[in-house]
C-alpha cells in the first residue's frame, strides 16, 4: 500500500470510488431520460420503440445496481485499508516505545 499520486482514476481506492460514484450519477441521469422517453413513446403509441426503450431501461437498472455494489465494495476496502494502516502504525509505535 504505497502513498503516491494518482495518475488514472484507478490508481487508488479513493479515486476509484469517486470515478464509480460519478459513473453511477450518469447512469441515474440516463435512467431519468429513458423514463421520459418511454412516456413519450407510450403517448405516441410507438410500441416497438417503447419496448426497445424498456429494454434499455432494464439494462441501465442492472448497471445502476452494479454501480451501487461497486461503491459499497470500494467503501469497504477503504475502511479495511484504514484499519490495517492504523494497526500497522500502532505496532510500529509500540516497537519504538519498547
Amino acid at each position: 500500500m504505497q502513498n503516491r499520486e494518482a495518475v488514472t482514476p484507478f490508481d487508488n481506492i479513493e479515486s476509484s470510488h469517486e470515478y464509480v460514484s460519478l459513473l453511477a450519477k450518469a447512469v441515474e441521469e440516463a435512467l431519468a431520460e429513458i423514463d421520459a422517453d418511454i412516456e413519450l413513446a407510450h403517448a405516441a403509441e410507438a410500441a416497438r420503440r417503447r419496448e426497445a426503450l424498456q429494454l434499455v431501461r432494464f439494462h441501465l437498472g442492472k448497471l445502476s445496481g452494479h454501480m451501487t455494489s461497486s461503491r459499497r465494495i470500494l467503501n469497504d476496502l477503504r475502511t479495511l485499508r484504514r484499519l490495517l494502516l492504523e494497526e500497522r502504525l500502532m505496532e510500529t509505535a509500540l516497537r519504538r516505545g519498547a
